[in-house]
């Protein structure tokens, strides 16, 4: 794990409680922002606090991956009209539950060639306080769902909300998952302006970037068509996930 800032962090804290001789203030602003400091690696991704997870392709050329969480939804068609016609596959980190709602959107996600990922089955506001069984549930209950309705297996995994903790991390070596996060976050779903979502995805792209989106919104539609064009008009090809975890174990 990227555990180095913590490990510095760490040291620091007993180097200052050293200092100040160990006086009831200095344990507390210690825990305090130790205490921070984890939160913060719970909720930070790519910081690799608690799981690897795979935040971007290393390479030299001008690639990108477009990732859509959440779905599939009544908007997934669109998407997959736009992506269709721009010859692009990209990655769908899906619910087993809109699995069940949307089953017919979903075998077209994998008939049109695009990769799958699991986003747990409910995508619960509580993931980051369930139990590592009931998070092994969350990631299992979904892969039957995919299994069934589009005969498809995956080791992707996207934690909902990029939430980790050691139950998660668990959960996600004892279901055999690779994590997978993101570098570039759109804010989609927080974000109501179409050109400041635009400006913060074209902006933060670099080499090997994976970008954070979702399927859920007409908005989110519209900045993909502009984002596209975009791309093929400053030479980015793009790559699914699934090629980096394959390039890896390939080493």
């Amino acid at each position: 794990m990227k555990h180095y800032s913590f490990i510095l962090f760490y040291l620091f804290c007993n180097v200052f409680i050293y200092a100040f001789h160990g006086s009831l203030w200095v344990y507390i602003v210690c825990f305090l922002a130790f205490s921070a400091v984890v939160v913060w690696g719970s909720f930070a991704i790519e910081l690799g606090y608690f799981v690897n997870s795979i935040t971007h392709k290393r390479t030299k050329i001008k690639e990108v991956a477009l990732t859509f969480d959440d779905g599939p939804t009544e908007f997934t068609p669109k998407f997959l009209d736009l992506l269709k016609k721009h010859e692009t596959k990209a990655t769908f980190f899906c619910i087993g539950k809109q699995i069940e709602k949307y089953p017919e959107t979903f075998q077209r996600i994998i008939a049109e060639g695009h990769t799958i990922g699991n986003h747990t089955l409910s995508h619960s506001n509580s993931t980051g306080f369930l139990s590592t069984s009931k998070m092994m549930a969350e990631i299992e209950n979904c892969d039957k769902i995919m299994k069934d309705v589009g005969n498809i297996q995956t080791h992707l995994y996207r934690p909902p909300f990029g939430v980790t903790n050691p139950s998660i991390a668990k959960a996600i070596r004892r279901t055999h998952k690779t994590s997978i996060g993101w570098n570039v976050r759109s804010l989609d779903t927080i974000i109501d302006d179409e050109k400041k979502i635009y400006r913060r995805v074209t902006k933060g792209l670099k080499k090997g970037s994976i970008i954070l989106l979702h399927d859920t919104s007409e908005k989110t539609y519209r900045v993909l068509a502009d984002l596209l064009v975009f791309l093929a008009d400053k030479k980015y090809s793009t790559f699914t996930v699934d090629s980096i975890r394959n390039s890896r174990q390939n080493d």
